[in-house]
């Protein structure tokens, strides 16, 4: 291990329940508190009790806003003038540039050519700064290093950072605050921001839930790397869950992950169609397919053994209507067996 990984992990290791409280109070007035909301169709087709955290009605539709807003208000003065910058294929990409927006800086962005289109138009609509690359040649931390070096910005990485591991551990604690005891809760994983950060919360105010992280099948990069004992880097995946898709979980991520999490379980792009299909049917709410893929895990009937309460987050719903109606009238819709 470098030196480098070692003190990034003993950092990720330090981080604990108050500082996600710590952060729910720093975003408080500028996050939302996202409702729980339930489904008699999803009880009765998976046999246990489910409660959806709707991360999709976040500020700018994902809960990347929860991490990006904690981690640029703890900036100074001085480093908020000269501005931030960050990668991300959409969801972070936004949350900063609003974060950056909100606090009186600005924010530049480098975001995949193919990025969806509605992510990079939203991002630019917040003020963002976007600095196109190629995801298959390029390397997006080693271009983002540059521009930030070239210009004075201050990186804020879309999970390795213990502050927004600590905003997006704020999903969790309202999570078991409004749910009440849950005894498994089933979360996306990307880069890990969002699972290590809820993961903390979780099994500190409840020892004994389980939590479950959710990868696309071409994109299991954490499961992997658990099965190895160590981060393990995998081509770029080609998934429909775009904010999904990384190489190799973080620095910092990882060991929480390792450390704290029960179990990775891995869906198809058809399973993520048929569960954001569901979902705009009974729960009436729309998702994009990286914000479906907890649900359909749950669906597919890979949670096992089954627990009775279950927390679900739906990580995010930023995706235009056109792809929206292209993917869930893509390859043939199956029916919800569990």
């Amino acid at each position: 291990m470098g030196r480098s990984s070692g003190r990034r992990e003993q950092e990720a290791c330090r981080l604990g329940l108050e500082e996600v409280r710590a952060a729910a109070k720093r975003i408080g007035s500028a996050a939302y508190r996202t409702p729980v909301v339930t489904s008699h169709v999803v009880n009765d087709l998976s046999g246990a009790q489910v409660f959806f955290k709707c991360e999709n009605l976040q500020r700018v539709g994902a809960f990347k806003f929860r991490g990006a807003y904690n981690a640029v208000s703890r900036l100074g003065p001085e480093q908020l003038r000269r501005g931030v910058a960050t990668y991300s294929s959409g969801n972070h990409a936004q949350a900063v540039a609003l974060a950056a927006r909100l606090l009186g800086s600005r924010a530049t962005i480098v975001m995949p050519r193919d990025a969806p289109p509605e992510k990079l138009d939203a991002t630019r609509r917040y003020g963002a700064v976007v600095v196109p690359y190629d995801r298959y040649r390029q390397d997006r931390r080693a271009l983002v290093e540059q521009v930030a070096g070239d210009n004075g910005f201050t990186v804020i990485p879309p999970f390795d950072h213990p502050d927004v591991i600590a905003g997006q551990g704020t999903v969790a604690l309202e999570f078991l605050e409004d749910a009440g005891a849950l005894e498994a809760l089933v979360i996306p994983v990307g880069g890990g921001g969002l699972i290590s950060g809820c993961a903390i919360a979780a099994k500190a105010l409840a020892p004994r839930i389980t939590v479950v992280g959710v990868e696309p099948g071409e994109g299991d990069d954490t499961r992997r790397s658990l099965q190895a004992g160590a981060r393990v880097r995998i081509a770029v995946p080609h998934t429909i869950a775009d904010g999904l898709a990384t190489e190799m979980p973080g620095e910092m991520t990882f060991p929480v992950i390792r450390r704290l999490v029960d179990q990775v379980l891995v869906v198809s792009d058809d399973e993520i169609r048929s569960a954001m299909a569901l979902a705009f049917e009974h729960l009436k709410i729309v998702v994009e397919p990286s914000g479906a893929a907890a649900l359909a895990v749950l669906l597919a009937g890979r949670l096992r053994p089954l627990p009775r309460r279950i927390g679900v987050v739906l990580t995010g719903g930023n995706v235009s209507f056109d792809r929206f109606k292209a993917l869930i009238s893509g390859p043939a819709r199956r029916d919800h067996p569990v």
